[in-house]
């Protein structure tokens, strides 16, 4: 009888493992994840079918569309310098629902005047996520302009919307 239980309990183990497989590798198939995760950029929505294939020159800046008056940037190694007003790195991972969900809250939103966010890749920067104490995905820290030094931190996986960071970072 106590295999039996095992062997259901196991089946049922590897059935919710595959589920959530699937799951993750059809977020990460999203246009826009994948620019994001491969370093391209997108700086807005297009409407006809033949700009949407071109691909932004890698030369251009990294900003990502949002209707604010603050920027929201893909990490470079200039972008903590480049910014202007208050900096705000946003650990994000394309495999993690609740960094999708603030991401888009974001770009929705839109970033306040005076904030820079920059989206940091949780999985290809694991020296900044040393650097910045960072182990989990979803956390934004703010930090000074030169990036030295961390003036706070917040793990929005509970609440992944741009109102919860500002309010718990303010």
């Amino acid at each position: 009888m106590n295999k039996r239980i095992l062997a259901v309990i196991v089946a049922l183990a590897v059935i919710v493992i595959a589920a959530v497989s699937i799951v993750a590798v059809q977020n990460s198939n999203d246009p826009a994840d994948t620019a994001a995760s491969t370093g391209g950029s997108q700086v807005s929505e297009k409407s006809s079918d033949a700009d949407s294939n071109v691909e932004p020159d890698a030369d251009e800046s990294a900003a990502i569309a949002n209707d604010g008056g603050g920027d929201y940037v893909d990490y470079s190694p200039s972008a903590i310098a480049d910014a202007d007003g208050r900096v705000i790195l946003f650990f994000h991972a394309t495999w993690c629902p609740q960094c999708v969900s603030a991401d888009g809250d974001i770009k929705a939103s839109g970033v306040p005047s005076g904030i820079t966010i920059v989206k940091v890749d949780y999985d290809t920067n694991q020296d900044l996520r040393a650097e910045y104490g960072v182990t989990q995905q979803t956390t934004f820290v703010e930090v000074d302009s030169s990036g030295a030094k961390v003036q706070d931190n917040f793990v929005a996986y509970a609440d992944p919307t741009l109102n919860a960071v500002l309010t718990a970072l303010n």
